[in-house]
């Protein structure tokens, strides 16, 4: 097993993604490369303890900024430590791809450089939106495609069932559509035809879900063009953000406040814990041929561990054989269902 890290990609960057990697060293015990500015990468290396022969170092001399455009960054800085880390995947000489850099290049990336599965129209990134439960809801799209078909939406429905399967470890996970409401014939176009072709899958399809329940763990994985669980995203973590604050703010202001904080200070932290990126690593680019995880960009060392660990758990899970796997399954039903119709 063996990961590469994108060490210079991400707000704190290379301190954490180095930390982040060498956590995962003591760990997991398993081989890293790190792509990046050689000298900075063992400037943070000289004070920490690893099994030196788990770690690699591959010297690049481009970094692709934020402010990059996405396909342009990827096409002309090959350079870069996350174009280099990518093609690594891509040539087998590593089994996934770790990189809390920029999201549009790493999305580029994945699909011009890994590679589409065939049969795979769009790659869809799947960040997890957590939920009361202590868990992850699955959003996908979380923002790939602003724009999709039916024929998109349902396959990021049985891509993401084999990714909360094999890499979450969910018996049988809960698939839900996105929709304005519960009913089935609600919604656009889109959601119309997806549902019923959704529905047509050997899943555990709950229906259509409304954005409100998402957070009380209704589905396992709600599937939605990259517009939508963009926006559903975004104004979640607004939602936590300012909740967090006000709390803070109301609880700092008085002597009552700060007595009924002090009394509930476990449970505060046990609920900003739930609400806590970190935890759950990063979020998988499902439809490409290879493990390629996006840390979030403010992505500190614990939580650059815990995006390797998800990528041990994508690549020991198969996750791109099981995709393949289902992709043949589909296209055999269609020609017996073709032949069935001209007979």
């Amino acid at each position: 097993m063996k990961i590469v890290i994108d060490a210079m990609g991400g707000d704190n960057a290379p301190q954490a993604t180095v930390e982040g990697a060498v956590q995962a060293i003591n760990e997991y015990g398993i081989d890293i490369i790190l792509t990046g500015d050689k000298e900075q990468i063992e400037k943070e290396l000289e004070s920490k303890a690893y099994d030196k022969n788990k770690l690699e170092i591959i010297h690049t001399t481009q970094i692709i900024e934020n402010e990059d455009k996405p396909v342009m960054a990827v096409r002309r800085k090959k350079d870069s430590s996350m174009v280099v880390a990518l093609n690594l995947v891509k040539e087998k000489k590593a089994d996934a791809i770790v990189s809390a850099g920029s999201t549009g290049a790493l999305l580029a990336g994945g699909t011009l450089i890994v590679g589409r599965i065939k049969g795979i129209d769009r790659p869809c990134l799947c960040p997890g939106l957590p939920n009361i439960k202590g868990g992850i809801t699955l959003l996908a799209d979380g923002g790939a495609n602003a724009d999709c078909k039916p024929k998109n939406l349902t396959q990021f429905a049985f891509m993401s069932d084999i990714y909360l399967r094999k890499v979450l470890g969910l018996e049988n996970p809960r698939i839900g559509l996105a929709n304005i409401g519960t009913e089935e014939g609600k919604g656009n176009e889109l959601v119309k035809e997806a549902f019923y072709d959704i529905k047509d899958l050997d899943l555990n399809f709950v229906g259509n879900v409304e954005a409100r329940d998402v957070i009380n763990s209704v589905c396992d994985a709600l599937i939605c063009d990259g517009f939508t669980g963009n926006t559903l995203l975004k104004s979640c973590e607004g939602v936590a953000m300012s909740l967090m604050k006000l709390m803070k703010e109301k609880f700092t202001t008085s002597f009552k406040g700060k007595m009924g904080a002090l009394m509930l200070k476990d449970s505060l932290k046990e609920i900003k814990s739930m609400m806590d990126y970190t935890e759950y690593g990063g979020a998988p680019l499902l439809g490409v041929k290879g493990g390629v995880i996006k840390a979030h960009g403010s992505s500190n060392a614990f939580a650059i561990k815990n995006a390797i660990n998800q990528a041990i758990k994508f690549a020991n899970g198969n996750v791109v054989n099981d995709i393949e796997q289902v992709l043949k399954e589909l296209e055999e039903k269609e020609k017996n269902k073709e032949q069935q119709e001209t007979k």
